[in-house]
């Protein structure tokens, strides 16, 4: 390990791509001598160039590499602004001494809120209508109301959690509470524990299904076409965890083929997507809600996140571990 003990020296930092925290977003300077460096953006090519006399570095979505680790003897901090850290190679971390750190439950209301309204919006149409209303349908009717798409209650109906951490505990607590039975998958092609049912069970039982697991090897296209055929055929996916747990040119396939009762994902593999990405050709059913990943984004969470990044720092100089990943 790299030691860093924090006397008189000044320690410089620089945050690659501070654009992913919006302005509201107070981030305050660290409590020690420093040089602050920032930069809206960085592209791969310039991150070597960029950290070249770095002490510490932020970042949220900028990808740190085992080449690009190796040519910064300098670094001795990986601060994340954020939970998921699949974009820096921890291995090489490991092997170099730099220590890294993310930023943990800043997010704890906001996304599962986020999840819970996408269930809503999904089970009751709302998107479906609305839409409709702009094109005339209502005057069309003739009636009070019409019944072109079907609306349902949460309560009563299932909900299945593929993942168990502390956003989907809080969304738990929430569909309880709103009358819904909430079942809670094992790992995919493991044993199951107590208290849980099989991956295969809830993917047959489940009314709404939301995903709250991190990416890796494991998990990586975790509902894909043999998924969505065990599926209900009027079961809603919700995704708030990550782009790459659904193979999106399966569920683009499963709306088109009406396997599923529809979607709604605040994640995309590759962010910002491009125009042929399925899930903006999906955007074309009434029964798909895409969000452009802000589940985390209210402004509490913000402001959350923004404090204990800069805490986080603090920590390490002090030289006190405080949410280590390496």
């Amino acid at each position: 390990m790299r030691l860093f003990i924090y006397r008189s020296n000044t320690v410089n930092l620089v945050f690659l791509d501070q654009d992913t925290l919006p302005a509201q977003a107070q981030l305050r300077r660290p409590n020690f001598a420093h040089h602050w460096q920032s930069y809206n953006d960085t592209l791969a090519n310039q991150v070597v160039e960029r950290l070249s006399h770095a002490d510490i570095v932020l970042i949220n979505k900028v990808s740190l590499t085992s080449d690009m680790l190796a040519q910064l003897p300098k670094l001795k901090l990986v601060a994340l602004a954020a939970t998921g850290c699949d974009n820096v190679d921890l291995e090489a971390c490991k092997r170099a001494g730099i220590a890294v750190c993310n930023v943990r439950d800043y997010s704890k209301s906001s996304v599962p809120e986020h999840a819970l309204s996408l269930m809503m919006a999904l089970s009751r149409n709302l998107h479906a209508y609305r839409s409709s209303i702009v094109e005339g349908r209502w005057q069309e009717s003739g009636q009070f109301c019409y019944f072109d798409y079907p609306v349902r209650d949460l309560q009563g109906q299932t909900l299945g959690l593929i993942g168990y951490g502390t956003i989907a505990k809080d969304l738990e607590q929430r569909a309880c509470a709103l009358g819904m039975k909430v079942i809670i998958a094992a790992r995919k092609g493991q044993t199951t524990p107590k208290g849980r049912v099989s991956f295969e069970q809830l993917l047959g039982e489940a009314d709404i299904i939301s995903l709250h697991c991190p990416l890796n090897e494991d998990t990586r296209h975790l509902i894909g076409e043999a998924e969505f055929k065990q599926m209900k055929n009027d079961a809603l996916l919700v995704n708030v965890g990550r782009g790459g747990l659904v193979d999106e040119t399966a569920l683009l396939l499963a709306l088109k083929n009406k396997q599923i009762g529809g979607a709604g994902f605040d994640v995309v593999t590759a962010e910002p997507p491009a125009v042929e990405n399925p899930l903006m050709q999906a955007l074309a059913y009434p029964n798909f809600i895409l969000t452009p990943h802000i589940a985390w984004a209210s402004q509490a969470s913000m402001q959350r996140l923004a404090d204990q990044l800069i805490d986080n720092i603090e920590a390490f100089v002090a030289g006190n571990a405080q949410n280590r990943v390496v």
